[in-house]
């Protein structure tokens, strides 16, 4: 029979023990197991030990037998509380709805991992030993327990969606899109708080492998080795100036492009990236051009055009309401196609909660109908 020192898992308290009713006035604290009181089994060496400072040689007490069973089976202790409430393993078997040899089997291994005799076979009727009551009634809490677990998860995978969104956006994707969708996402489920942050590519994509944003949505697919990618929208890089301008509604080559100020966004915006790629593949570098002012983010570059201090790359659907106002026009650069795939950025190794997965789900579908 096992002495009072049994293993446990890391960070089991024992005042949760005693809200479960185990701990039946004993004094225990827990302590790290020697080595050579570990586990073998390589998959729990991370386990740890709990000492019985008043320790009993001759029971098993309640607290050493469910610290002992945390860890099993529970198919064990349901078909043991079966034995013990019919008194019977064949009818144990029958209420449980498998055979008898079955449940012999899942009693005898419970009474192996925990080292004592839980029934007396020796009877007409099986009866339970004292340790065998003992683990009786902590295993019924276990057992309910974990029904009540089983429901309220069950509930929450199937109830009304409630609780967070945090989520970022670059601040192409964030002109207009990703508010729109976030607003109409919310008014559909009101019990669920939406917190959207705008920012750069980088440090949207950065958030996201910290884990302060579940996810981003930026308009540039940086390689990180704690973010994944996935398609989640097309977008377009257009060229913008002030109406009138000697460009709007023209197509023009690069040569004049160079003559022009222009006007770029800070290093990290996706834009900006995807106009370095457009034009290096060109074999034209920002420095061949004639860039005078680094203004931040979109909203800067796009009220410096529009106050005439030069023209800028730009989302187009940053400025779709601008040029149907008429306050920026567009032009084309030629042989310059400069098309984004915006992109879903999440955690690696991160499952998505119910909200951003019900968030996605919408996003894409009013995305494909628009």
């Amino acid at each position: 029979m096992r002495g009072a020192q049994d293993l446990v898992r890391n960070g089991v308290k024992i005042e949760q023990l005693e809200r479960l009713g185990v701990v039946a006035g004993r004094d225990l604290h827990v302590v790290p197991a020697g080595p050579e009181k570990r586990d073998e089994r390589p998959e729990e060496e991370h386990l740890w030990g709990v000492r019985d400072v008043d320790p009993d040689s001759h029971a098993l007490t309640l607290a050493d037998l469910w610290i002992s069973s945390a860890y099993m089976d529970t198919r064990q202790l349901a078909a043991f509380c079966a034995v013990v409430d019919r008194r019977s393993f064949s009818q144990a078997a029958a209420r449980l709805g498998v055979s008898q040899p079955a449940v012999s089997l899942q009693v005898r291994a419970l009474e192996k991992r925990l080292g004592t005799q839980l029934l007396d076979r020796s009877g007409r009727r099986v009866e339970p030993t004292e340790a065998g009551w003992r683990l009786y009634r902590g295993a019924q809490k276990l057992l309910t327990l974990e029904e009540q677990i089983e429901s309220d998860v069950a509930a929450i995978a199937e109830g009304e969606l409630q609780g967070q969104l945090v989520l970022g956006a670059s601040t192409g994707p964030a002109a207009i899109v990703v508010p729109l969708l976030v607003c109409e996402f919310q008014r559909q489920n009101a019990q669920i708080h939406v917190s959207l942050t705008v920012s750069d590519t980088h440090t949207v994509v950065e958030s996201v492998a910290a884990r302060e944003l579940e996810l981003g949505i930026v308009g540039a697919s940086r390689r990180h080795r704690g973010v994944r990618f996935e398609p989640f929208f097309s977008d377009q890089v257009i060229l913008v100036c002030p109406p009138g301008h000697r460009f709007a509604g023209r197509a023009v080559t690069v040569d004049e492009l160079r003559d022009e100020p222009l006007i770029l966004m800070q290093e990290g915006a996706g834009v900006r990236q995807i106009v370095e790629d457009a034009l290096r593949r060109r074999g034209v570098r920002l420095r061949d051009l004639d860039v005078r002012l680094e203004l931040g983010l979109q909203e800067s570059v796009r009220h410096a055009v529009e106050a005439g201090y030069g023209v800028t790359f730009i989302s187009r659907t940053a400025v779709e309401t601008n040029l149907e106002a008429g306050t920026l026009a567009e032009a084309r650069v030629q042989g310059l196609e400069a098309t984004r795939e915006i992109s879903l950025a999440s955690s690696t190794g991160r499952s998505r909660s119910r909200v951003a997965e019900a968030f996605v789900d919408f996003a894409r579908g009013r995305l494909a109908a628009s």
